[in-house]
């Protein structure tokens, strides 16, 4: 039985993966996307993910917008890393003009009535700023109980920030959003210490790259991170990171240990830093359930399989 899913994103190049994932994958029934602010502004992260949905004929799948700003900070976005609007030009110009809108309902009330309607059959995975699931828990508190299980894409828990030397970009983005959601939903927290460290590798990308589309363009999104992958990291892969998540929910890609977690939301230069206690000194009870461990074998296999389901 296939597990349901509700999937909160900021397309962005990973996000569409991670989409692409879901919506390939017979282990997921997609029942809506929910957008956020993040990787660009919220116009163009609704508008992204609708024209990827309508790219690949599911837009039987509700889009609902959210958050267009965090709960207490300026908004930044990483167009710089993604391209203007979110995604490259290259990967927008196969994409047709985008002829769907999102429903009326609002993201938050979306995310609160999908919980209700499923149950503990439902995951929410939040894989972009954590604002419209952080507003959910404060309207409906009871969410974690009500679910299956939620993930927080986000954090660096023992390795170094990627917009800053403490922080992730999600978590950075919306620091008083990442914290609710580590206080009050026990997550499972999904960071740079799994996320920077499985690829897809180079030879497979630009076997994709050969098929026709939609598999082409999955292939331009993969090919994208190549470069920084190779000069940051010294491999020789693309990067899709919110693809992880999928990868543990579809094939159980992640090792994962009870936490106490905490976020900073001081406004200084560790602003959105993860604070893993590790050695128990704040004698706290875990609140979350961190990732420390992936397997870059499953993760590759589920993103290259799950794509390829779009040529069959």
């Amino acid at each position: 039985m296939s597990q349901k899913l509700l999937l909160d994103v900021d397309p962005g190049n990973d996000d569409a993966i991670a989409l692409f994932i879901a919506l390939g994958s017979d282990e997921v029934d997609l029942v809506g996307v929910t957008t956020v602010m993040g990787n660009t502004t919220i116009e163009n992260t609704t508008e992204n993910a609708l024209t990827l949905l309508q790219y690949v004929d599911r837009t039987d799948v509700p889009v609902a917008r959210g958050a267009s700003r965090p709960l207490a900070d300026e908004l930044e976005t990483a167009e710089h890393v993604h391209g203007p609007g979110g995604l490259p030009e290259e990967v927008r110009a196969d994409f047709p003009e985008c002829s769907t809108t999102p429903i009326d309902t609002h993201a938050v009330d979306f995310i609160i009535e999908q919980a209700r309607e499923h149950g503990d059959d439902l995951t929410i995975a939040a894989v972009g700023p954590q604002t419209n699931l952080a507003l959910a828990l404060a309207k409906e508190p009871a969410l974690p109980e009500m679910v299956g299980d939620i993930y927080q894409m986000g954090g660096a828990l023992k390795t170094t920030g990627n917009v800053t030397p403490q922080a992730s970009f999600n978590f950075y983005a919306d620091a008083a959003a990442a914290a609710r959601v580590v206080q009050d939903g026990r997550p499972k927290v999904v960071g740079l210490d799994v996320t920077e460290h499985v690829y897809v590798d180079t030879e497979d990308i630009r076997a994709l790259a050969e098929e026709p589309a939609p598999l082409s363009t999955m292939a331009s999104i993969l090919e994208f991170s190549i470069e920084e992958v190779r000069s940051k990291f010294g491999h020789d892969g693309g990067l899709a990171s919110d693809a992880v998540v999928l990868a543990d929910i579809v094939n159980d890609a992640l090792e994962f240990e009870e936490a106490y977690v905490e976020i900073d939301t001081t406004g200084g230069p560790s602003n959105g830093a993860t604070i893993y206690d590790e050695h128990g000194v704040y004698e706290q009870s875990p609140n979350c359930e961190v990732a420390l461990g992936v397997d870059g074998e499953r993760y590759a296999e589920t993103v290259l399989e799950s794509l390829r389901s779009f040529g069959e």
